[in-house]
């Protein structure tokens, strides 16, 4: 059978960050279909929404938003009713529950969730700190980060960093390579959270399988890609984070995300120990 598409339509008067999450959540639960996504970002006055409405007529289909200028608002939804495509703001749902709690009206700011306040600097510093701390290419400074990633090679160390440091955590990434310790540092640290990934020897060989590939230096012989191989230097990361009690997460069959979202609720409980010592 094949795969069925149909067109999406997503109009941000900021990045559509948040119209991305939450329309791919959604379309993650539909086998068989996928979405066909227009982006429109920053549409903040009827020029620009000129251009998406002419789109929207080009290639009809599902039509999501979030625009806090409700005059904008309304001409989208109008021209959308008009065309018969399905409109949907994705926030006012969830600001009509806070103001039915909170009793306050919101006041409409447009990308207000990217501000440059205090928490938006501080994970420009956490993305700094990590790209300096890659791949253990710095040891300077370690011990200034949240959380230390520890792994054999192509156990989503770098991309999970990342994906932390966007959240504001200072990550920093140790590979482990056959014959070569790990730095003694590791051992003595208590400040930050050091956590072990692990995936099954045959997820880290078809990794590094497709690594080589596109490098152009297939090498069936290397010891890099060999089963045997690669099933010893899990099993010795897994004594070495069984005897420094570092809790350890199986990458296997997670996304980037839900590592990392492992790994966050990891770090909360070890910052809730540390207050607690």
């Amino acid at each position: 059978m094949g795969r069925s598409f149909f067109h999406l339509h997503l109009v941000s008067d900021s990045t559509g960050e948040t119209l991305l999450a939450v329309s791919r959540a959604a379309s993650a639960q539909y086998q068989g279909i996928s979405a066909i996504e227009h982006i429109y970002p920053l549409v903040r006055n009827s020029n620009q929404l000129d251009r998406v409405l002419q789109e929207i007529d080009q290639t009809p289909g599902l039509v999501l938003y979030t625009l806090v200028d409700r005059s904008i608002a309304d001409r989208l939804e109008i021209a959308c009713r008009e065309s018969g495509c399905p409109c949907l703001s994705v926030l006012e749902p969830v600001h009509t529950l806070f103001q039915s709690y909170l009793g306050i009206a919101t006041t409409p700011r447009p990308g207000a969730q990217h501000m440059l306040n205090a928490e938006y600097f501080r994970r420009i510093d956490a993305l700094n700190f990590t790209m300096l701390h890659d791949d253990g290419q710095l040891t300077d400074g370690i011990d200034q980060a949240d959380v230390i990633l520890v792994g054999v090679s192509r156990t989503s160390k770098t991309p999970t960093s990342i994906y932390l440091a966007n959240r504001g955590i200072k990550t920093a990434n140790v590979p482990m390579v056959p014959g070569i310790p790990l730095p003694d540092l590791l051992k003595t640290l208590t400040r930050p959270l050091i956590v072990g990934l692990v995936a099954s020897p045959e997820r880290i060989v078809q990794i590094r399988q497709n690594r080589l590939l596109s490098l152009n230096a297939a090498d069936d012989d290397s010891a890099y890609v060999d089963k045997s191989s690669v099933a010893e230097e899990i099993a010795q990361s897994r004594r070495i984070f069984e005897r420094n009690n570092w809790p350890v997460i199986d990458v296997g069959r997670r996304s980037i995300e839900e590592t990392a979202a492992a790994i966050l609720d990891l770090y909360k409980q070890h910052r809730l120990a540390m207050i607690a010592q």
